[in-house]
């Protein structure tokens, strides 16, 4: 696959970010149950298309309502365990979510834009290559993240401001999830 010069095989891996990227983002609140939860149109799609492209898929997600304790550990593994299901039953995968339960003032190493999750990724898959992954999200968290740790990035807006604001960190702007796969 080419993706404007940039050639990508299957010895890639895929990092997505979660709220805002595969299910709809509750502004101002979280998922706290499956009811709550909605697939982003096109998500399922896309994550079909992603395993003939990538060795591995990995979610990493920030889950501060845990630290605020608005929802659980429990509740957030019931929620994932069933994203899980409906995407493989939906012909996609995922290898792994990391997710840090971490109020954004814990300033923990594992929540992004910090880079507990991507290492804790390459410890236990020490196949991957970080500079051979892309990092998908709809945050500037999310690109420092994978800038960090020398991704390419793809941010996710039909806005195009905050990427002309952030040139260097962000590789390659899509609209949607979907979009980004059909280029593959």
């Amino acid at each position: 696959m080419s993706l404007q010069g940039l050639t990508v095989d299957n010895t890639w891996s895929l990092f997505l970010d979660r709220d805002g990227v595969i299910n709809k983002r509750i502004v101002g609140g979280y998922a706290k149950n499956w009811d709550q939860f909605e697939f982003l149109p096109g998500v399922r799609d896309a994550l079909k298309i992603f395993p003939e492209h990538f060795n591995r898929i990995f979610v990493v997600s920030n889950q501060q309502g845990i630290g605020k304790g608005i929802t659980t550990v429990k509740e957030l593994e019931s929620i994932h365990a069933r994203m899980m299901e409906n995407i493989h039953n939906s012909g996609g995968r995922i290898d792994k979510i990391y997710f840090s339960p971490h109020l954004e003032s814990d300033r923990s190493f594992m929540r992004k834009p910090r880079i507990g999750m991507a290492l804790r990724a390459r410890k236990d898959f020490p196949e991957i290559r970080l500079r051979q992954s892309f990092m998908v999200g709809d945050s500037i968290s999310d690109m420092v993240f994978g800038k960090r740790v020398r991704m390419t990035t793809v941010f996710l807006s039909e806005d195009n401001s905050v990427a002309k604001k952030h040139p260097g960190l962000i590789d390659f702007l899509f609209p949607d999830l979907i979009s980004f796969a059909l280029q593959l």
